[in-house]
This record gives structure tokens, sequence and C-alpha cells, in this order.
């Protein structure tokens, strides 16, 4: 039987010395005792698991709205890539995986229905603006829950990695910074892989140069992605890609903001309307009947306010949920049966 002491003690036996140790974490918030089999972070990353946001991603767009067929990533098929090739990094660094599986699992919890459009219209709409990675974190810390208290109690290091995973701010462990990296890895070549089975390009369309660089199919590219990360980051205190391919892959990252992020076929005038339509009502129909906020979000309103507690409840939407509840609240009743 293996017990959480002989793991943490493994760690140090064959993790890397910049590792994070997990008996070295800095804790959570509230005291909790630790479990006589799980370290700390492997208890983060079961409680995301388990999580109702995590659940949810399922249904929340990564780039194609409404997409015809089942091939298409979601928000929750992004997050397990990212984090299998967070975890694949932290293994060949000898870092740890449990604390890289947890911040990878749960970077994306706080993004809004609709993916980036949906951020977009969130962040015009409500004061103060709005940021998935902000609220991934203040998913975790305030609207989930464990069976003892509200917020799921995650450590310093798992919530660090979370906030930290986009943006300027650089994550304090490690094996935060992999998952900032590995983030960017897997959209940038599981996008390209949706586009083009979308027909919204074609191989042939792909830049050359970085192409002949990075690799010539999907699996290549991941894996020489990975190897150059390894190879460049290595025995340093910094997590990071060789020039040549960080170029390359922040070129191709720049391809695809111009030719499927917002192309006509992703971002045609029609959809981003609806997309916005949708957002702006709903959010400005519960600031105005706030009596209306469900369950913990009208806890959130007694004590954070109305906009945070109709941000919180807009951005944890589902799609089709808030698509659904569009019609119920804005379509008369008849025009839906026709």
């Amino acid at each position: 039987m293996i017990k959480r002491e002989d793991i943490e003690k493994r760690e140090y036996e064959l993790l890397s010395p910049q590792a994070c140790k997990a008996a070295e974490s800095k804790g959570r918030e509230f005291y909790e005792a630790k479990c006589e089999f799980r370290t700390d972070f492997q208890r983060d990353r079961d409680r995301i698991i388990h999580s109702k946001a995590f659940r949810r991603l399922i249904h929340k767009t990564q780039v194609f709205l409404a997409p015809e067929g089942d091939h298409y990533r979601t928000r929750l098929t992004h997050t397990l890539e990212v984090a299998q090739v967070s975890r694949t990094v932290a293994r060949i660094l000898a870092y740890n995986e449990d604390l890289t599986e947890a911040i990878a699992l749960g970077h994306d919890l706080g993004h809004t229905p609709f993916g980036h459009v949906g951020e977009a219209v969130l962040n015009k709409i409500h004061p103060g603006g709005f940021t998935h990675n902000e609220q991934s974190l203040r998913t975790v810390d305030r609207i989930e829950d464990t069976s003892r208290r509200r917020g799921l109690n995650l450590t310093y290091e798992v919530r660090d990695g979370i906030l930290n995973h986009r943006g300027l701010g650089v994550p304090v462990t490690l094996e935060g910074q992999i998952v900032k990296i590995c983030d960017r890895i897997a959209y940038v070549n599981h996008d390209i892989d949706d586009a083009i089975r979308s027909g919204v390009i074609s191989w042939e369309d792909l830049p050359p140069a970085e192409i002949n660089i990075l690799g010539s199919t999907h699996s290549d590219r991941i894996n020489n992605l990975i190897v150059d990360l390894c190879n460049n980051s290595e025995g340093r205190d910094t997590i990071c890609l060789s020039e040549e391919f960080a170029t390359a892959l922040s070129n191709l990252r720049s391809f695809l903001f111009v030719n499927v992020y917002n192309s006509n076929e992703v971002r045609n005038t029609s959809d981003l309307s609806k997309v916005e339509l949708i957002i702006t009502s709903l959010y400005n129909h519960f600031m105005d009947n706030p009596d209306e906020i469900p369950g913990i979000y009208k806890e959130i309103m007694e004590t954070d306010g109305v906009h945070i507690a109709v941000k919180d409840l807009i951005s944890g939407m589902t799609d089709r949920y808030a698509l659904n509840l569009y019609d119920e609240l804005f379509v008369p009743k008849r025009w839906r049966q026709l």
C-alpha cells in the first residue's frame, strides 16, 4: 500500500531539484487535514475533475460555433489535450506531473459560452472588463464548492498556475510555466486540424517556412515542439522554446488569427451579432431582474454585488443553456413551436 508520505518521499528521489514538491506547497487558504493516500496536488486535480464547471466544458465552444459533426474540439477536449501535452513535458523534465495536470485541467474553467467571441462580448459589457483566466480562478475560489465550504480551497501553486496561464503574468512554478506554453502548443495545432477539416483552410494554405520548422503533420508538430521545449528548458530556471521554434509557433498563431479566427466562415457578421445579442440580452435581463438570479449567484449578489453575480452566472453557462434560456425569455412560445 502506497501512502501520501511515500509519494512525497519519492518526489524527492525521482523529480528534478527544480520541481515543485507537494510537501513544500505553500498550502491552502483554509486548513485541511492531509489525505492518507493522496498528495495535496492530487487532491486538487480530483476536485477539479469532479467540479460542475469542468463537466460544463463539454458544451462550450472552442473555435467553431455550433459545428456540424462530432470531431471538432470543445473547451473540454482542448483542456484534455493541454493536460496531455503538459504532463508529457513534465515527465520528460522530471517535474511534478500532478501539479502540472491540476493546473492544466483547471485553466479554462471560467471560459464563457461561445468561446472567445463570448469572452469579448462579456468583456465589453461588464464594468471592469472580463478575462477568462481571472474568472477561472474565481470559479475555483468562490463559485464551486466542496462538502465543507464554498470554493475548492486549492493549493497556492495550482491557483497561481490557473491565474497566470495567459497574459503577462509568469507562474511561480516551472509546472505552471509548462502549462502556459503547452496551452498555446495545443490550441495552435488542434485549431489547424479543425480548420482544415471544416474547409476554412487547406493544408496548402499553411505557411511553408513555419511548417518546415515545426512539421508537416499534427503529430509531428506536437512531438517536435515538445522535444524542442524539453531540450531548451532542461536545467534552466524558466520553461521556453528555442528562438527558432518560438518564432515559428508565434507566426503560425498569427496566421490562424488572420485566416481562421477572423475569417468570414468562423466569425461571420451574423454569428457575431447573434452571440452579442444573446449574451447582452441575458446580462441585461438579470441586471433588471435580480430576483431571478438563481442559487449560489444570489449569495454572490448579496456579498459582491449584482454586476459580479450576473457576470459569474453568464460566464458559467454552456452554449446550449444560454441559447435555451434566451429562447425561453425572449422568444414567444408560439414562435418556438413553429
